[in-house]
């Protein structure tokens, strides 16, 4: 009983590690070794363990705890793989160079579970550790780590990124092609060079992501759309566009679509932020429950998204101290960090000391224009998979 109550007071402090009720962090701390040092139970350490990862989200280079070195090694000798990589992770954070340097020969193991690589992989890179940023370079060519690879350029400035992402672009398919595409527009010197690719028509407009499309255009302004074109705003045009896409989703053309195929298109443009049937990303609201079944709503919420935004859903802008650009909404705040939901990653944590700008738009995550960069045939099948009561098969 005393594990489970200390375990649920750690977690609670994880989740809001400001409040004053749990007393000063040391203390916090001084609670965590003790128990850790007085249990043999895994699933507890993981417990704690997982408590302190939590509630230090975003922070690197601190002063270890009293006595942890010790405890470590203990920690170490676990039969539970959970134990040792939460141990290793949070070692990193007290600034310990043996657990990075474990971490770093479990990223480049391919004996190892690639789950596991993984997680070594982002504790690193949220380190800002510039030895698993040179990695990367290795781990574009291996098929288990390659996504982790292209997205862990956007968290570590990387002056070989661009070049090493746009030479293997044309041999990515669709799912790393866009990955790419996303973390090149994180900081402004890759953007500079996406824009370059796109000047030499080698990545065409239809290759850009509305949503990502936005960010460019703020971090390039008029050089970015000179090249790729204006992003409308449709708020001025609703009407008109309200009424384009209701006489092309007539009944009859409804009826004759396939839910099949616009399942694909869903999956396509909408699943990264929206959940729908259990499946799909967290940015937006889940839509399984929405009022799909009227087309008026479908309609007014892909041309005009943020006609009426809730603030929940509200884009949050950050410009990091080191130029990372990061779009998202804000999913947890605390006095120490910021945790933002992109439609690339479910969480991304930032912390207040490595902001350098934060805005807050009244757009909508969701991007403006979806719809006109859709053929009216899928425009058709993506309306009737919406108005959808269960799953369907998708269309191979």
């Amino acid at each position: 009983m005393k594990h489970f109550f200390l375990c649920t007071l750690l977690l609670c402090w994880a989740a809001s590690p400001s409040i004053a009720v749990f007393g000063d962090e040391q203390q916090v701390f001084r609670l965590l070794m003790k128990t850790l040092r007085n249990t043999d139970d895994p699933a507890v350490q993981a417990s704690l363990l997982k408590g302190m990862l939590k509630g230090l989200e975003g922070r690197r280079d601190l002063e270890p705890p009293e006595s942890w070195g010790t405890l470590y090694e203990e920690l170490q000798k676990s039969d539970e793989p959970l134990v040792r990589e939460r141990a290793s992770s949070l070692s990193q954070i007290f600034g310990d160079q043996a657990a990075v340097e474990m971490a770093l020969a479990t990223v480049m193991d391919s004996e190892k579970a690639a789950e596991q690589r993984r997680q070594a992989l982002r504790s690193l890179l949220n380190q800002q550790n510039r030895q698993a940023s040179d990695l990367l370079q290795e781990l574009l060519d291996d098929p288990e780590m390659v996504m982790d690879a292209i997205r862990g350029y956007a968290i570590v400035a990387n002056e070989s990124a661009s070049d090493l992402l746009l030479s293997r672009y044309p041999s990515f398919d669709a799912q790393k092609r866009r990955a790419v595409i996303e973390t090149l527009a994180s900081r402004k010197t890759y953007a500079v060079a996406l824009l370059q690719e796109m000047e030499k028509e080698r990545i065409g407009r239809d290759e850009i992501p509305a949503q990502v499309a936005r960010s460019l255009r703020d971090l390039l302004g008029d050089a970015f759309t000179k090249t790729y074109g204006e992003i409308r705003e449709m708020a001025g045009e609703r009407t008109e566009l309200l009424a384009k896409y209701k006489s092309l989703c007539n009944p009859d053309a409804v009826a004759a679509a396939s839910a099949s195929r616009g399942r694909a298109v869903y999956e396509k443009t909408c699943a990264a932020c929206h959940m729908l049937y259990g499946v799909g990303g967290k940015v937006g609201p889940d839509l399984t429950g929405s009022n799909r079944a009227n087309l008026d709503y479908i309609l007014l919420n892909s041309v005009d998204p943020s006609y009426d935004v809730p603030d929940a859903y509200r884009t949050v802008s950050v410009l990091t101290v080191d130029g990372r650009s990061v779009n998202g909404v804000l999913a947890e705040e605390d006095a120490r960090r910021i945790v933002l939901k992109t439609p690339e990653q479910p969480r991304v944590v930032i912390a207040k000391q490595d902001i350098e700008l934060r805005k807050l738009s009244a757009k909508s995550m969701m991007p403006e224009g979806q719809l006109d960069q859709m053929k009216p045939q899928e425009v058709l099948d993506l309306i009737k998979y919406l108005r959808t009561t269960q799953q369907v098969e998708m269309v191979k």
